[in-house]
């Protein structure tokens, strides 16, 4: 049921692959609630995926963006505001990726290189995005910008390798150029640290399997599918969280915040 929450309303998203993508189910409630938007991703990324049947979908326009380099970021802002016909409202972050996870590299074993991209590409293309978009002043007043984490940035989890150093940097800069963007333009920053969700990058995660039984074991509620994230994406780009900003706020079921479940409990006792 859609409630036109974002109806007026300009937009970009990023990081759309396939149906399973948390981005791809972003933007087709974006869609249902009124806004407009283009979608952007590597052009690797783009070579893997299904982004121009969302694009059909969607009605939107696809601008190709290396998200670590600022002239593809320039161009992603310059276009699409000359598609959309006007600055944006909101942009969605969902970008990560780590070489050292994808061959296998244990954290006490890490290539220093490979460790890099993962931070250039997870954390500071958040960082770029921004610097971008504030120096083009391509944002509306009142605009939001969101970014997809995971709470290993607060806690340990053995199989998360350096995502979890990159996600600690993704929810650094959300806080501090949240401050800076909104005293710029009343613009508010902030990440969604989402339940374990099988998409395609959350699949290339060794123990993912077990691992997402044992958080849907733990939290209260259950993990919370992609398309609750999508909906949860929506309040935040909508007018009703003006005053939200420089917040990771947990959309988990309450995973975050219980010590051990029952459910746990009962099977430690077999």
């Amino acid at each position: 049921m859609a409630y036109g929450l974002l109806k007026g309303k300009r937009g970009i998203i990023s990081g759309a692959l396939d149906e399973k993508s948390i981005a791809w189910k972003v933007a087709l409630k974006a869609k249902e609630e009124g806004a407009t938007f283009t979608l952007t991703n590597a052009p690797i990324a783009m070579r893997m995926g299904a982004i121009k049947q969302l694009a059909e979908q969607c009605e939107a326009e696809i601008i190709p963006a290396d998200a670590t380099s600022t002239e593809d970021l320039e161009n992603l802002f310059t276009k699409s505001q000359d598609v959309l016909g006007g600055k944006v409202d909101f942009v969605l972050h969902s970008i990560g990726m780590s070489p050292n996870i994808r061959k296998g590299k244990p954290y006490t074993d890490l290539n220093y290189d490979w460790y890099k991209q993962s931070v250039d590409i997870s954390a500071m293309s958040f960082h770029k995005m921004m610097q971008t978009a504030y120096k083009l002043d391509a944002i509306n007043e009142w605009g939001s910008i969101v970014a997809l984490t995971y709470m290993a940035a607060q806690r340990t989890f053995s199989f998360y390798g350096d995502m979890a150093d990159a996600k600690a940097a993704l929810e650094s800069i959300a806080r501090s150029f949240g401050y800076h963007y909104g005293k710029f333009r009343n613009v508010r920053v902030n990440t969604v640290s989402q339940s374990p969700t099988p998409t395609t990058a959350g699949g290339g995660i060794g123990g993912f399997d077990r691992f997402y039984e044992f958080a849907e074991k733990m939290a209260p509620l259950g993990n919370a599918t992609a398309d609750q994230c999508a909906d949860y994406v929506m309040t935040l780009f909508s007018d009703y969280t003006r005053m939200v900003t420089m917040q990771n706020l947990f959309h988990d079921g309450g995973f975050s915040m219980t010590g051990v479940s029952e459910e746990l409990m009962e099977m430690l006792k077999m």
